[in-house]
């Protein structure tokens, strides 16, 4: 949805109570959101997906569970923008930002790692997050300044990780070289981490609020992939690199860097420059 700002005007700031308001909506959407991903996962026809692109499946239910969050924002907040996987958009002052089911992949083939995130950002900055992982009922929130919770229970990063005890996550993208991902998993490897990738960066970026993984690192995202998780990880008290953190950042996708603690993050950020520097060698 557009900004309607025929007057040339910028649309007023939302003060804290009205965050706060927004707040308690995200939390009630996100949850009826999981609610509908739960039913299309437990009904859909068994084997049956289609492929958008390489490695881009294509499910009915990304559509439907978009829709719902989608009219669920515009009843409640009808000035706000909303930016979509799905149904696109255009990023205004105000904007929601929506991954309807992030995980595809392992959605349409019956595994059950996979998440719902929606975020609402300022400016392109994240003010308030939310991850639903519709099969297990667990839902992370974060509100940037108040912390972050787990079906109500306060998150911390791990700070004690050491990088050569550390499990990360690496995430990929086709558009990048391939040598450029094998340099960067190859420094973390070195390093003495375990490497793992399980499909969802959005689920990813959660874990690692909670203490589940030591760090994330994907070279491309989009925001609706990325934006609720990494506020989250900021809330739990980890660190995050400087992408995505302004209105234009929302309109192509970009680096994700997340890490429980300064030497995870020094480690991805190495891992990050290796990729880079292969990638630019081809």
């Amino acid at each position: 949805m557009e900004m309607n700002l025929t007057d040339g005007s910028l649309p007023r700031m939302p003060t804290g109570q009205e965050i706060a308001q927004r707040f308690d909506g995200l939390a009630l959407i996100a949850r009826r959101a999981g609610d509908a991903a739960r039913a299309a996962f437990e009904s859909r026809p068994k084997g049956q997906f289609t492929l958008k692109g390489p490695q881009d499946y294509l499910t009915e239910s990304d559509a439907a569970v978009e829709a719902l969050i989608r009219a669920e924002i515009a009843a409640r907040w009808p000035e706000d923008a909303i930016l979509g996987e799905e149904g696109g958009g255009t990023p205004g002052p105000l904007t929601w930002v929506i991954d309807p089911i992030d995980g595809t992949a392992n959605f349409a083939r019956g595994v059950g790692h996979f998440c719902v995130s929606i975020a609402f950002a300022i400016d392109g900055r994240a003010e308030l997050g939310a991850i639903v992982q519709p099969l297990t009922g667990e839902v992370w929130l974060a509100r940037r300044g108040h912390g972050a919770t787990l079906n109500g229970a306060p998150l911390a990063v791990r700070v004690e990780a050491r990088p050569d005890q550390a499990i990360i996550e690496m995430g990929w993208s086709r558009r990048l070289p391939i040598p450029g991902y094998l340099a960067a998993l190859n420094h973390a490897l070195g390093q003495g981490a375990s490497v793992r990738r399980v499909g969802s960066g959005a689920l990813s970026l959660a874990h690692v609020a909670d203490g589940r993984s030591d760090g994330y690192l994907e070279p491309l995202m989009h925001c609706w992939d990325c934006l609720a998780g990494l506020l989250l990880v900021e809330e739990a008290g980890g660190l995050v690199g400087d992408w995505p953190g302004h209105l234009a950042d929302l309109a192509a996708p970009g680096p994700v860097l997340a890490a429980a603690n300064p030497d995870i993050f020094q480690m991805l950020s190495a891992a990050r420059a290796a990729g880079q520097d292969a990638s630019h060698e081809r």
